[in-house]
């Protein structure tokens, strides 16, 4: 009875794409392939999100508004290196699908392998300086001693587990570069519930585990990422799969090693300055309160599961752009990325719909301290999903391309130009805050409106950027000269 179930909502899910082309929204057969390629990777990227939702739930009813708090700052400095292995493993995939569409797989392999060593490269000193300087990295968000000291112990453990994440998201993006999606999601769907139960265990000390609270949610997620690099390992040693990891032979090929540090280093910069964007955000939010921090960390995570469609139709954009550009198909190319777009637009503003009127029972389930100000962040949020779904599976069509510097900025000026100055204005009138004596920019006390437009100015913002770029057809060229060494 239940697999049958399972089986009716599958085929109606997989139908989607069919409904969209009766409508004239989408060609068929492309948004066909599109869906195929992105429905494994918002699977695997929800139960990501689903975890960290967990994460945020479980820590709020164990220790209350100052424990979100403190694990939100301390996430933030876990997405710097996280962003790090997404520009890594995003010269990946653009490598690795282009080799696969031009039939070269020794050169997927051996991209790979290069990702494995740049991988390891990056993130042991990140690991290294984390454990020595949490507290400090955490004070300079914040002054509330119990934030800091939840945060500290949570960033310290977690990034531990910084190499294992590297290795896992380099190796889910090569196997997606080479058109297989679902491995991944079987990866995930090990090692996610996995962090799920011991975050559980652990946070609330049930059974004969410790009660460990904001530690708990850390361990778990690095035993939870270590599993993941080690089923990733078994199945890309294995050699049964369309790409693999190659002990032996070759360890260093400079050119290759150059295309995927070239590839990476844009979007590397487009994530470090989202990250680093986040922290004076952060400050003011903290300047406006806990509970504000607390509300906006609960919508945050929410609202991240609500995008994970344009994250699969990212993916998809950049595996069929870029394996059509490695067959010397430009027109199949940009074809692909429109109708990409297209689907993932009618994806995500039905999506945005359900959060928006749900608003208030999610910020409800989570037993927030401020109910309806979590509330007003979820529906805000989800007003932005239109314009991050742009931006998002455009970025996938370009880096498919190998042409990775226009999201970056989109992403500097989205963060520095739109977000940052909007949400200053939020800082109350005559605010001025000093080091060393040199004043910075006071606030105009628009409080917490300013903050909301801010947060839609920047998911704008990126979107008209990139679809201006992908527009152009510029990237073509990007490609020609990638393909031919020049």
């Amino acid at each position: 009875m239940l697999d049958r179930l399972r089986r009716g909502i599958s085929r109606a899910i997989f139908r989607f794409p069919a409904l969209l082309s009766r409508l004239g929204v989408v060609d068929r057969r492309k948004g066909e392939e599109a869906f195929d390629l992105a429905v494994p990777v918002m699977v695997t990227g929800s139960m990501r999100t689903v975890l960290r939702i967990a994460d945020f739930f479980m820590v709020s009813l164990a220790l209350g508004p100052a424990a979100v708090a403190g694990l939100e700052l301390g996430f933030q400095y876990y997405f710097v290196p996280f962003g790090l292995a997404l520009a890594l493993s995003s010269g990946t995939i653009s490598v690795v699908s282009r080799a696969i569409g031009a039939d070269r797989r020794a050169v997927a392999d051996l991209a790979l392998k290069q990702s494995v060593w740049l991988s390891i490269l990056l993130s042991v000193p990140i690991t290294v300086l984390t454990w020595w300087y949490a507290p400090a990295m955490i004070d300079v968000l914040t002054d509330d001693p119990a934030v800091i000291g939840y945060g500290a112990t949570y960033l310290r453990i977690v990034m531990v587990g910084v190499g294992f994440r590297f290795f896992g998201l380099v190796s889910s993006r090569a196997l997606a570069g080479a058109g297989d999606t679902r491995t991944p999601m079987y990866v995930r769907s090990v090692s996610v519930p996995t962090n799920v139960v011991l975050n559980a265990l652990l946070i609330f000390g049930l059974g004969p585990f410790p009660r460990l609270g904001v530690a708990g949610a850390a361990i778990g997620t690095v035993v939870a990422n270590a599993l993941a690099a080690s089923l990733f390992g078994a199945v890309l040693l294995s050699g049964r799969f369309p790409v693999r990891l190659r002990v032996g032979g070759t360890q260093l090929d400079a050119p290759i090693a150059r295309e995927v540090v070239r590839v990476g280093t844009p979007v590397g910069g487009m994530r470090l300055a989202q990250s680093f964007g986040r922290f004076p955000f952060l400050f003011v939010l903290s300047v406006l309160g806990t509970e504000v921090v607390a509300a906006y960390a609960i919508g945050r995570r929410v609202i991240l599961l609500a995008i994970m469609p344009a994250w699969g139709y990212s993916t998809a954009a950049s595996t069929l752009v870029g394996q059509s550009l490695g067959a010397g198909d430009e027109e199949e190319a940009d074809d692909y990325g429109w109708q990409t777009l297209r689907i993932a637009l009618a994806t995500q503003l039905l999506v945005a719909a359900a959060v928006f009127l749900l608003a208030g029972v999610i910020a409800t389930a989570f037993g927030a301290g401020n109910v309806e100000l979590t509330a007003t962040f979820v529906r805000v949020f989800a007003l932005g999903i239109a314009g991050f779904s742009v931006a998002r599976t455009l970025q996938g069509g370009l880096r498919g391309a190998g042409d990775t510097r226009w999201p970056f900025y989109g992403t500097a000026i989205g963060n520095y130009l739109v977000r940052l100055p909007v949400a200053a204005l939020a800082l109350p009138a005559g605010f001025v805050v000093t080091t060393a004596g040199v004043s910075l920019s006071p606030g105009l006390g628009l409080g917490l409106p300013a903050v909301f437009a801010s947060i839609l100015g920047d998911y704008y913002a990126r979107g008209a950027v990139n679809w201006v770029r992908f527009r152009s057809g510029r990237w073509k060229a990007v490609a020609r000269r990638a393909n031919t060494g020049d």
